[in-house]
This record gives structure tokens, sequence and C-alpha cells, in this order.
């Protein structure tokens, strides 16, 4: 998303031209899984692992008057290290929006099976700070399913408003392995330019019971993250963090110096296994902080974070 493009996140996404599906409250991620294990089954049963390139349904799904919960707020703010106020951590607002996308993400028009799909990146845009209180709307749409070199990406869209404010847009990158666009061509693995840990100025020490506090908090409780054996049907040797768990640390290190607008992206490199150690080291330059994630015991990097305080 180009900057220019951020500029004009201030107003309420234009739904009279889209076609729009109401929900009447957040779904239950419990059930949303269910129903990706069964499109799963039918995408495997059909073999379909070709793709339409115009193939992603135009729907966006909306769910208005969304109110944060205290509790889970106080539980995320303490697990991610954020300060215990009523403002609502960027992360948490992915959170509470994350159902939607995924209620997106097994509809049967929806092109790619949900289970193992891969979390590539995130970008969010905080346009300011919100409150515990505040109504929120929520509205989600997909674009951009393009090729990958180990099969397809496509971007998740969410617009959190406040009124016609939008207040918080985030752009989330999956991608379904080895599936194919029909007719096009996968991009050729590009060369990984070297990289070499930086001086550690932190360290994360992450367990299996951090990834169970953060599934309870977020509802993400993905095998993957949570089942040994589940985490090895889809090639892990070991349970994995959350992404955006530690995404959220990234975020929380950096702490008041981002100000109350700023924007939030990560690009993940490889899974976290638990239980771990995550060495991490902050840079500032002129624009902002960077935060480098990597294994204490390989060297080999899992994450960037990088933050930029908003005029």
């Amino acid at each position: 998303m180009s900057a220019d493009a951020a500029e004009t996140w201030s107003q309420h996404p234009d739904l009279e031209d889209v076609d729009t599906v109401e929900l009447a409250t957040v779904p239950g991620l419990g059930g949303l899984y269910a129903r990706g294990v069964a499109g799963a089954a039918r995408s495997a049963a059909s073999r379909r692992t070709t793709v339409d390139p115009a193939g992603l349904p135009a729907t966006h799904l909306v769910v208005r008057e969304v109110r944060a919960d205290a509790d889970r707020l106080t539980a995320y703010q303490h697990l991610v290290g954020e300060p215990g106020t009523d403002v609502l951590p960027a992360g948490f607002v992915h959170v509470m929006a994350f159902p939607v996308a995924t209620a997106l993400m097994v509809r049967e028009d929806f092109p790619l099976p949900l289970l193992g799909m891969v979390h590539l990146a995130n970008r969010v845009e905080q346009r300011r700070p919100i409150l515990l209180g505040e109504e929120l709307d929520v509205v989600v749409h997909a674009e951009r399913l393009v090729p990958h070199r180990a099969g397809v990406s496509v971007d998740l869209v969410v617009d959190v408003t406040v009124g016609p404010e939008v207040v918080w847009h985030g752009v989330s990158t999956y991608l379904a392995g080895g599936a194919r666009i029909a007719g096009a061509e996968r991009p050729e693995r590009e060369p990984k330019p070297e990289w070499t840990p930086p001086t550690p100025t932190g360290q994360w020490r992450l367990s299996p019971h951090d990834a169970r506090l953060y599934a309870a908090v977020s509802g993400d409780r993905n095998p993957i993250h949570s089942s040994r054996l589940g985490a090895r049907m889809f090639g892990f040797p070991r349970t994995i963090a959350h992404g955006m768990h530690t995404a959220a640390r990234g975020l929380a290190d950096v702490g008041a110096l981002r100000g109350g607008a700023f924007t939030w992206a990560v690009r993940f490199a490889s899974p976290v296994l638990l239980p771990g150690s995550v060495q991490t080291a902050i840079t500032r330059d002129e624009r902002g902080f960077t935060v480098e994630g990597w294994s204490a015991r390989s060297g080999k990097r899992n994450l960037t974070v990088r933050v930029e305080p908003r005029s």
C-alpha cells in the first residue's frame, strides 16, 4: 500500500456500489475453523488447486456497533506488554476484526482453502487512538489474488470505522501454498540478501503456555499453535507462536514513542518454534523504528516490524 493511498483513509468506505453482507455479530472462530476444515476437505476431494484470476468474491462483510470487552482488553495488554489504559492497542483491533475476515475466507465462493493458509505480512494504519467504549463498524473485503513462488497470495482488507471516519485500516497478506492461478506463471524465487543479526537489545521467551494464552484472548485456536500433531500436519516440527502475537510484542517494544497515530507493518520470515527465545533489536531513523526478531538458537530471522509515527 502506497503512502499516497494511506492519505485517503479518512472516510467511511463507500458501500453503496458493492455487494455487502451484514452479520448480526462478530462470529466465533471455533465454528469458522470447523467450516474451514470442511472447505479444505472439499478442495482436496475436487483437487481444486487452480483458481480463476478473477475468482475473488466482490462481497464486503460488515459487522456494526462492535465494542471491546474490558477484561479481554486487559488480558491482551498484559500478555503483549502494552500499558493498561483505555486505548485499544492496534493489535487488539486486529484481534477484534479477525473473525470477520475469517468469515469471508470460509465462504463457499472464496477460492482458497482456509486450512494451511500462511500469514506472510501485515500492514496497519492507525489514524487516531481508539478508546474502550467506542462503537466500531468492521468492514472486510478481499483483493489482490496474485501468483507467489510457493502458491497464491491474497490480501484481506479491514476498515474499522467510528461513524463516517476510518480510524484503523489493515491489510493482511496470506499464502495458499501449492495453489495456482489459471494462466499465470509463478514468479521465480528471488535471491535473499545476506542478513547478519544485529547486536540484541532485548529478548522474548515464548512457551506453549504463551500460545495458549494468546489463543484464549484472541480466539485463534488454530491447531498449528496449540497442538504438536496439528503443527506437524502442516510441516512444523513443534507448535509455533501466533504471528500477530510476536508482531504485537514488537509494537509494544516501541512503546509511547510511536504516538497516537502511526503505521505498523510486519513481515514474517520464519515461524517461532515453541518453546523458543527470540532475540530482538530496535533501531531508530528519521522516519521511525525497526524491530528485528531472530532465533536465539539458530540466528535465523523470524520477523521485521516497522513502526512510523504520523503527524
